[in-house]
């Protein structure tokens, strides 16, 4: 959510943002909400008059009590409950302006980086960088699924049954592989200088539509019926959450924290849901990264953020490329970002793996996270970022890792966390 007061004093710029994301519907917002603000501002004065009056004729009741002049008194009263009543009616109709203001805001796009490449959707991203050289061995890779299977290691047909699509069982040493990474991550974040963190699964209303603009929250967020609670589709949420109606000292910032979760997610749209794969869920687990810190910080912080998941993917041999969104891929709440994709063997293409946001200070006006500096407070900026989401790292990992005999072989870095282990096999039993 951008400051009322930049709208207020820039319309043009705020209507050539909505132009640069492909939202042209949203154009008559911007004159829309301004003028709802001037009747709210008008609105408010009024009923600032009005107070200051009521105050002044209530000091005059009691000095005119004292001089017993009660006649005078009792009018006075009178004239006392007509402005409270009028002050009432004000009071009601600034609130009702103010919430009109508010919702109209929530939706209009925050300002984007100028940076950020002009497009219309993922098919305008724009390639910053390819780390590590992409390779296609001489023999036929399976499909994921068909891998794991062959390794004894997952079980979808089972998973329909008691869940439906887009759920799965991990089993075996794949189950294993799955814990492995995620700790190999948590262990790698760690080193990194960020603060672990096992966050709340669910959060209440107020952070969901702190976090996010409501046309995501009604693709992915699933709601607890009858509680005020929603599950979480990554961890971020929660974690950016931890810190709302906060005043953070400025000397204590930055806020660096990585988190384990498992997320759950509707995945409505036009992508659906696999029904033999494992790309696109229902329900997985992350590992997740975020920082609060100060608005000149974040730039900085951005980049920070997308070379720890290059360097993991890298420590684990796995061709990674990084994409700048174009303004048509941008979420409402994001400044920049950056897409990090794993090389695909079999599809001898880049697939997505982690997305870096930067957000501005647009979380921590609507959560109401606050610095204090020594200039007075102001809001913070909040970044996240993925380290890593099984199953698609799972997906890069077996496909890069995969050997002709349908082994898969595990490297250095990993082997600690699969118990000394270097190489997947079909196990003989179940």
């Amino acid at each position: 959510m951008i400051d009322i007061k930049f709208l207020r004093e820039n319309p043009n710029a705020v209507k050539e943002n909505i132009k640069k994301k492909f939202q042209d519907s949203k154009l008559p917002l911007v004159d829309e909400v301004i003028q709802l603000d001037n009747e709210r501002r008008t609105t408010q004065q009024k009923a600032d008059s009005l107070r200051a009056d009521r105050n002044k004729f209530s000091k005059q009741i009691g000095a005119l009590m004292g001089q017993g002049k009660k006649d005078e008194a009792q009018q006075m009263k009178q004239l006392v409950t007509e402005k409270s009543e009028e002050l009432a009616q004000l009071e009601a109709l600034e609130s009702e302006l103010a919430e009109k203001v508010k919702k109209i805001m929530m939706v209009i796009p925050n300002i984007i980086d100028e940076s950020v490449p002009i497009g219309k959707d993922d098919s305008e991203n724009v390639e910053i960088q390819k780390y590590g050289e992409p390779f296609v061995p001489d023999f036929e890779v399976p499909y994921h699924t068909d891998i794991m299977e062959k390794l004894n290691g997952i079980d979808l047909d089972s998973a329909r049954k008691v869940a439906g699509n887009g759920f799965y069982y991990l089993m075996g040493d794949i189950a294993r592989l799955h814990s492995a990474v995620i700790s190999y991550a948590r262990d790698f974040m760690i080193g990194r200088g960020f603060t672990y963190c096992v966050p709340p699964f669910m959060i209440r209303s107020d952070v969901v539509t702190g976090v996010m603009s409501f046309a995501e929250m009604d693709s992915m967020m699933y709601k607890i019926e009858g509680e005020d609670l929603y599950l979480i589709g990554t961890s971020e949420h929660s974690m950016i959450g931890k810190f709302i109606d906060t005043a953070i000292k400025e000397e204590e910032l930055p806020k660096t924290l990585t988190s384990y979760s498992p997320c759950f997610r509707k995945e409505k749209g036009a992508h659906g849901i696999e029904e033999r794969g494992v790309y696109r869920i229902h329900q997985f687990e992350k590992q997740e990264m975020i920082v609060v810190c100060k608005p000149d910080e974040s730039k900085m912080w951005f980049e920070k953020l997308w070379q720890n998941t290059v360097d993991l993917f890298r420590s684990l041999d796995i061709p990674v490329r990084t994409l700048e969104c174009c303004s048509g891929d941008l979420a409402d709440l994001k400044v920049k970002s950056i897409d990090v994709e794993a090389w695909s063997p079999r599809q001898k293409k880049y697939f997505e793996v982690g997305s870096c946001s930067n957000l501005g200070d647009a979380q921590a006006r609507r959560l109401r996270i606050r610095v204090s500096g020594k200039d007075g407070r102001y809001f913070a900026h909040t970044l996240n970022n993925t380290v890593v989401a099984p199953p698609r790292m799972l997906i890069a990992f077996l496909e890069n890792n995969l050997n002709e005999d349908g082994t898969v072989r595990i490297p250095q870095a990993l082997r600690p966390y699969m118990g000394g282990k270097d190489i997947i096999a079909a196990a003989t039993n179940n």
